[in-house]
């Protein structure tokens, strides 16, 4: 068992402890936790992962799924559905808070979450240097943190805004922060 404040340092930890199931909140700092869900699934497929979060919109629960969550409970409903959804995770299944649920399956079957899967466009290195920028960070800051030179993540930078069609670098900020890769 381990807790830790750093999307980054979850990866390291789901790694080097090798646990059954983590359970992460989607807005965290360094990675957000789709992200490193994403990671931690490629690393190991068998890792079941449970989102524990305040963010109630469908389209952040349609994005966990997507990074392969097993389950996503709200924390103000915590308590005893945290303990359902890591049991039903454990066996296989899946869980939704009851909250959303509904809204969730209406959703996917109207074809509505096109908005919510565009940041899906993004490459996982570009998902990262967004991330960083929106949470305030030169490229100069986000080459050092991410080991790779401050002109590649300018790069990335630009074919985001190029992909996107953004603008502005205030432009780029607001999309991480509507598409739930850092919170407000």
């Amino acid at each position: 068992m381990g807790t830790v404040e750093d999307g980054r340092i979850l990866v390291a930890e789901a790694m080097r402890l090798n646990p059954d199931v983590v359970v992460t909140d989607i807005s965290m700092p360094g990675l957000n936790g789709m992200d490193a869900a994403r990671q931690i699934r490629k690393n190991d497929e068998r890792v079941k992962i449970v989102f524990l979060t305040m963010h109630s919109e469908v389209s952040y629960a349609a994005g966990a799924f997507d990074a392969g969550a097993s389950g996503f409970v709200l924390k103000h409903s915590a308590a005893q559905e945290l303990i359902t959804a890591i049991r039903e995770a454990m066996q296989g299944r899946t869980y939704v808070t009851p909250m959303i649920a509904g809204e969730l399956i209406g959703s996917y079957k109207n074809g509505n979450l096109r908005t919510a899967r565009s940041s899906a466009a993004l490459s996982p290195r570009q998902r990262e240097v967004l991330q960083l920028l929106a949470e305030g960070k030169s490229t100069k800051e986000i080459g050092a943190v991410l080991n790779i030179s401050t002109r590649t993540a300018e790069f990335h930078k630009y074919r985001m805004m190029e992909q996107l069609k953004i603008k502005t670098s205030a432009e780029l900020v607001q999309y991480a922060v509507k598409h739930g890769l850092v919170s407000t």
